[in-house]
């Protein structure tokens, strides 16, 4: 089962791939993911990133998204590898996995899969509709024919409008595709050293500032807005910024409290900054109609004749 997307970053691909597997471990099945490992060093084939018991692997290694995967995902092994056809073989040899979920792959032909779902950011949809480096798009979106999902992720609330592709889903779905819904939710703040919890209500009317090594920076800002936080200051590097200890220097002692994401949370060293200072924002991918959702992929998985 491939998740993955048209857009570079943003659009939910990587929580709502954890969710998939999860659930579907859930239902009993023996399910491992399979990722690239982006902007990790590993050289190996493939590098076991969670054994679905322990981690294995480190950041600077398998990649920042790799582990966010492991910790949505717990009990389901995690492994990387730039041929993702190699990674899927070792989940069947070693894993004796039954379904493998490929992370972020549309894009990556050399696995074959039952299922091609493509996330779309529910607001943003496909931009400007341009190619890089003119727009956001991976390729022309004419490749999307190729999907037989698509996944709304955080589509506008009832009263919000549409979404601003709809014509594109329409034309989906007329085609005989399948369009499902995602939502990404925060669900609690933990300290930088996981030495302490924090309900996201904390946050109401709270003075913060903002660190983001993130595709969309505005999706941080807008969710900590939309908690009641002000925003008063922020330090923005690009997507998947390997972070140094003079990144994180003399952040304004005025602000209380400084809210990184998962992601950015696992290339910063509590050890560079005053405890307590900086805090991560964990946030849950919710599937809409989640069992409805797992049904129809076990239907397809029979027809295909892969599940009993």
């Amino acid at each position: 089962i491939s998740g993955g997307g048209l857009t570079v970053g943003g659009a939910g691909k990587t929580p709502v791939a954890a969710r998939r597997a999860r659930v579907l471990a859930r239902r009993g099945h023996r399910v491992v993911i399979a990722s690239r490992g982006y902007r990790g060093r590993a050289r190996e084939r493939v590098t076991v990133v969670s054994d679905g018991r322990y981690v294995r692997s480190r950041v600077e290694i398998s990649g920042d998204e790799s582990l966010v995967l492991a910790a949505h995902a717990p009990g389901v092994p995690v492994l990387v590898g730039r041929d993702r056809r190699i990674v899927a073989h070792h989940a069947v040899s070693v894993f004796d996995a039954g379904i493998v979920v490929l992370d972020d792959g549309f894009q990556h032909h050399r696995v074959p899969r039952d299922l091609d779902i493509v996330c779309l950011d529910g607001r943003a949809g496909l931009g400007n509709h341009r190619v890089l480096p003119a727009g956001p798009l991976r390729e022309p979106e004419t490749a999307i024919a190729q999907a037989d999902w698509l996944c709304l992720v955080d589509p506008p609330e009832e009263g919000e409008g549409p979404f601003v592709d709809q014509k594109l889903v329409d034309r989906h779905v007329a085609s005989g595709g399948r369009v499902i819904r995602a939502h990404r939710r925060p669900t609690g703040l933990v300290r930088l050293d996981r030495g302490e919890r924090r309900d996201v209500a904390s946050l109401a009317d709270r003075r913060v500032g903002l660190i983001a090594g993130i595709a969309r920076p505005a999706s941080l800002r807008a969710t900590l807005e939309g908690l009641g936080a002000v925003i008063v200051a922020e330090r923005i590097f690009p997507d998947h910024h390997a972070y140094r200890e003079q990144d994180v220097e003399a952040l304004d002692a005025s602000i209380e409290m400084w809210v990184t994401t998962e992601k950015d949370g696992l290339k910063l060293l509590p050890d560079w900054l005053p405890a307590g200072r900086v805090w991560v924002l964990e946030i849950e991918a919710e599937l809409e109609g989640e069992s409805a959702i797992v049904d129809a992929i076990e239907r397809r998985l029979r027809a295909a004749g892969r599940l009993a």
